[in-house]
C-alpha cells in the first residue's frame, strides 16, 4: 500500500501534510503508512479511495485497476 499512497500522492503533487488532512489524521501517522512502518484502518483506507477515486483493491496493491 505504501507504494500506491506515494505514488497517487506525487502524481497529484501533494505534499505529505495535505495527505494528512485528506482522511483527517497526523503528519507523522501519514508518513508511517507511507513507509510502511503502520498499516492505515479501514476508515483511512475509505477516505484515501474517495479521494484518489481509486479502488481500495488498488490502493492495497491487489489489483492494477484503478477504477472502483
Amino acid at each position: 500500500m505504501q507504494t500506491r499512497l506515494r505514488e497517487l500522492r506525487e502524481d497529484m503533487d501533494l505534499t505529505q501534510l495535505e495527505c494528512s488532512k485528506i482522511a483527517y489524521i497526523s503528519k507523522n501517522s501519514y508518513i508511517r503508512y507511507e513507509n510502511n512502518e503502520r498499516i492505515p484502518p479501514l476508515d483511512t483506507i475509505i477516505a484515501f479511495a474517495k479521494y484518489y477515486n481509486v479502488s481500495i483493491d488498488y490502493l492495497l496493491d491487489q489489483t492494477n485497476n484503478k477504477l472502483r
